[in-house]
């Protein structure tokens, strides 16, 4: 079981914060802090999948597609597993989080806490083997398992349409004009995509990003630009008015100039969302510093390249997303020298 109690009414309405990534232009750059969704819950706490795993376990159970005596069952990276974890098993589920063997500590860990069984799988067969293992899973016996399928079921971006978008548009007053987020599912950037087109009348640019190599360390993405890659069904590439490519070394060296950059700087808050200033203040630092997730460093890096390109103008309005806080990578290269 949990080991901690998990307040659901915490997902949605995360902050927005204004960050300065020392661009040569003008243009306003905000970020959504994610990991404001389950805030309180160990492991940097929750991340822009809470959101889904929400949202496909509400549109299951009122469908009436998930009974009780069935086992939860999830192919992921790591984020996914432990949010659909975490409100599964709170709802009384069975869980089973099926991953590749490299995955982040911290993700890990967030797993076992949150009381879930994990198929490890050899990450040096690729992440289609993770969605295979958990295929030949639920095979052996398909009325035991209920898989969510967040590469495959409409409320990952009907979420994202129906919240985050509306968030977005609201925080800024309307006036966002580029929306930039990472391909994984490809649900925050197709459903997000879609909210902000209708919400602007199409005035948002819309930019998507995938990691550059196939050999990459940007936790979350997913590799689509060359071969014959599983192709997630919730990612429209049509929502996109331009695709990015971000490099490893660059998410990381943004990650790494956010948390110098306000080492001794105030971070502002634009909009704290459901929660009060104190109460975001109080988790956006991991002990005085400030650190992101690498595809997080990814998203602050392809803005970056926008704006090095003379892509930005000064009135441009720019939304990235910080999809987890940076402490869950304590273990890997990015901030094993900090945490």
């Amino acid at each position: 079981m949990s080991e901690y109690a998990v307040d659901e009414s915490t997902i949605f309405e995360t902050p927005l914060l204004e960050l300065d990534l020392d661009l040569e232009s003008d243009a306003d750059v905000y970020a959504k802090a994610e990991w404001f969704n389950l805030y309180d819950a160990p492991h940097g706490g929750g991340s822009v999948k809470s959101r889904i795993a929400k949202g496909m376990l509400d549109g299951a159970e009122e469908r009436g597609d998930l009974d009780s005596g069935v086992t939860v069952i999830e192919p992921t990276s790591g984020n996914t597993g432990s949010e659909v974890a975490r409100l599964a098993n709170a709802r009384g589920y069975d869980v089973e989080i099926v991953m590749p063997d490299n995955a982040a500590g911290g993700k890990v860990e967030a797993v076992r806490d949150a009381g879930a069984e994990i198929h490890f799988v050899d990450a040096n067969l690729g992440y289609d083997a993770v969605i295979e293992r958990c295929e030949a899973i639920i095979a052996e016996d398909p009325d035991a398992y209920y898989r969510p399928n967040q590469y495959e079921n409409p409320d990952n971006p009907g979420t994202h349409k129906r919240t985050t978008a509306r968030e977005i548009y609201e925080a800024t007053n309307g006036d966002v004009t580029r929306f930039v987020a990472g391909v994984g599912t490809g649900g925050t950037i197709t459903g997000t995509g879609r909210g902000l087109t209708d919400l602007t009348d199409g005035r948002a640019e819309i930019v998507g990003f995938e990691p550059d190599e196939q050999l990459h360390a940007i936790d979350g993405l997913k590799y689509l630009k060359s071969g014959d890659h599983y192709h997630p069904d919730t990612y429209d590439e049509s929502v996109l008015d331009r695709t990015e490519y971000a490099t490893t070394s660059d998410a990381y060296d943004q990650a790494r100039a956010l948390r110098e950059r306000y080492q001794d700087r105030e971070i502002a808050i634009a909009d704290p969302g459901q929660h009060d200033e104190a109460t975001v203040r109080d988790h956006l630092r991991v002990d005085d510093q400030f650190v992101i997730g690498t595809s997080a460093g990814a998203g602050a890096a392809v803005v970056a390249n926008l704006d090095a390109a003379g892509d930005l103008d000064d009135d441009d309005v720019v939304v990235f997303m910080l999809c987890d806080r940076g402490d869950k990578y304590a273990d890997i290269p990015l901030w094993e020298d900090y945490l």
